[in-house]
């Protein structure tokens, strides 16, 4: 496929009324790129997404693709397809008029589109279920007739608005893998909004994360894991997310619930910090943080341990089964290299 699809995006402001959606974003996707919107529910991803489509105007800033300023086109003029949520599928065509619709739209010939009608549905493993119409379809069947509507058109920019929400866990995981699979073939530039971190990080070359209508980060998936630039960026990430407490920075240790831990790193004045410790970097020794076990999640290949250290919640992830019970008394401590700190005002990176 010769079309590029690079984006830009300066500036995006949304405003509903008196209501700020999105706070001036500014992002580039790369041509070929497989780019993820991540954040919680209403932290202005799907906005973006919209935006981008032409679904949605911009109330300041510019949209380009390919360095074109698209921000005032028309949807139909932006050469892109869109795959929503709930498929948007037409109940009374069946699979194969479903599929072809855009291309019957932009008056292709009829031999033209079966063809390509034929080629997409190859590509998703539909072209035995092409006579059907959507109603005689299960979930997963109606979400490749989708794709294969928008990849039929052969776009220069594939954008995706939690396409998988609706489907179960197993096929979730299935057609994840096909879905990159796919995109690696065609080499389209595809945009994905989603709010599951694990999809983000298994189908992303790179991430943005949205918070409060912000962008606080971009990065590839392991440089968001290992590297959080914000402590809501940390908070969010993480099967469980990463545990959050107060603590205070002296020198190259920090002291947090009463103990000192050493940290690797040392700062020239004392600071008030957020000190950041993943569950799997916990561990139990003779000295540590004084918790307590109030409830364990036995989940087949790992074990997750929710304690009490004063006022602080923790959670301790275990491979396999835990070795504690419930109502047990342990200290934890961690590696410095497993510490991260984050400044008490700001939420910003530190180390």
């Amino acid at each position: 496929m010769s079309k590029q699809g690079s984006v830009r995006l300066q500036g995006i402001v949304k405003k509903h009324g008196e209501t700020t959606v999105l706070h001036g974003v500014d992002l580039e996707i790369r041509a070929g790129e497989f780019f993820v919107l991540l954040g919680p529910s209403g932290s202005g991803k799907t906005t973006t997404l919209r935006i981008l489509a032409g679904l949605e105007s911009v109330t300041a800033g510019t949209v380009s693709i390919d360095g074109q300023d698209v921000t005032g086109a028309e949807p139909g003029d932006r050469d892109v397809a869109m795959v929503f949520q709930s498929y948007a599928l037409y109940p009374h065509m069946t699979v194969a008029e479903n599929i072809g619709f855009p291309l019957r739209m932009v008056g292709t010939a009829r031999d033209a589109i079966a063809k390509a009608v034929a080629d997409a549905a190859a590509r998703v493993s539909i072209g035995h279920l092409l006579q059907r119409r959507p109603g005689q379809l299960s979930g997963g069947q109606q979400q490749r007739v989708a794709l294969a509507r928008a990849i039929v058109r052969q776009p220069r920019l594939f954008l995706l608005d939690e396409p998988l929400s609706n489907l179960d866990a197993k096929l979730r995981l299935e057609t994840r893998l096909e879905l990159k699979q796919l995109q690696r073939t065609l080499g389209v530039t595809t945009v994905y909004v989603t709010h599951d971190q694990e999809e983000a990080m298994t189908l992303a070359d790179r991430v943005a994360v949205f918070m409060d209508g912000r962008i606080v980060q971009v990065a590839t998936p392991r440089e968001i894991f290992s590297r959080p630039q914000q402590v809501s960026v940390a908070g969010f990430i993480g099967t469980p997310p990463m545990n959050l407490v107060p603590a205070e920075w002296r020198g190259d240790r920090v002291l947090v619930g009463g103990v000192e831990h050493p940290v690797g790193i040392a700062t020239d004045r004392p600071r008030e910090i957020t000190l950041g410790v993943r569950p799997g970097e916990l561990r139990a020794g003779p000295a540590g943080i004084p918790a307590r076990v109030e409830y364990i999640e036995e989940l087949g290949d790992y074990s997750i341990v929710d304690l009490r250290a004063g006022e602080q919640r923790l959670r301790w992830k275990f491979d396999g089964v835990a070795h504690v019970r419930e109502g047990d008394e342990v200290r934890l401590g961690f590696e410095p290299r497993a510490a991260h700190m984050f400044d008490r005002a700001s939420g910003g990176r530190l180390n």
